[in-house]
């Protein structure tokens, strides 16, 4: 009764079933592991929000690499803005979902050195080729505090770096750049600018990062192996299911024979 399982259909149809057992539960452990890394930056993020903040020059220098370990970390400068190499970042989008432009001003610090800061963000100018208004930073000696945060690049945002921008305008937030067009060193990596607060609320600062959701990867990886657990579930449902049709089918067969001879 079983020999129907050596047909063309229901062999293909157990392959199938045979290939996606193993490709579920590998789903299921790739959502698991999304679901550590949440857990484990958002860790991250609330450890080092909550650090006492350092000076910036302490956790980075010129041409220094921001390791994973100290993104967000709390950090303070003491300088001047630099107005005159300002440049904004486009195509950002405000906290809510506004198109527009980042302000990056360099801070010249006190003791030395210039450090790339992230004010926050504006509306873009209606035309694309202009500079957007931008209120300025405090003049004179400031203290500022932040976030830090690594270079940005092509390969870790998906931002594409186009050429040929107006002047003061670029599309990624990265230190080297702004070294070779300031013509002096810049600290890896910028600040996210938290405190002070801008006057009249613009720009508009730069949301803390969340660090309360996990996300639904969990449940996700649960749902995985539920189908894969259930898979050959179906399967067996499925073989029984013909089994009992065909032994129908010839059952039925049989009487309608043996009921020929007397209707005859």
């Amino acid at each position: 009764m079983y020999r129907f399982l050596m047909t063309r259909q229901w062999v293909i149809l157990t392959l199938l079933v045979l290939a996606m057992i193993p490709t579920m539960i590998e789903l299921g452990f790739w959502q698991l592991h999304r679901h550590e890394h949440r857990v484990e930056q958002n860790a991250l993020i609330t450890r080092n929000l909550e650090a006492e903040p350092v000076p910036v020059a302490r956790v980075t220098s010129p041409g220094h690499t921001v390791p994973r370990s100290d993104y967000w970390k709390a950090v303070t400068a003491t300088g001047t803005f630099d107005t005159e190499h300002e440049v904004v970042v486009r195509r950002r989008t405000s906290r809510d979902e506004r198109i527009g432009v980042l302000v990056l001003t360099p801070l010249d610090l006190k003791g030395g050195g210039t450090v790339l800061v992230n004010r926050g963000w504006v509306p873009a100018a209606a035309d694309q080729q202009a500079y957007p208004e931008v209120p300025p930073p405090p003049g004179g000696e400031v203290t500022v505090a932040g976030r830090l945060k690594a270079d940005e690049t092509t390969s870790a945002s998906g931002i594409k770096d186009l050429q040929g921008l107006p002047d003061r305008q670029v599309m990624l937030i990265n230190s080297a750049q702004q070294s070779h067009l300031l013509g002096r060193p810049v600290l890896g990596g910028y600040m996210e600018l938290t405190s002070p607060e801008p006057a009249g609320g613009s720009p508009e600062t730069i949301a803390a990062p969340d660090d309360g959701s996990i996300g639904p990867h969990m449940a996700y990886a649960v749902q995985w192996w539920l189908f894969a657990a259930g898979v050959p579930v179906g399967w067996v449902i499925l073989v029984r299911r013909e089994k009992h049709d065909r032994a129908q089918a010839t059952a039925d067969g049989e009487t309608a024979q043996e009921r020929e001879p007397a209707t005859a």
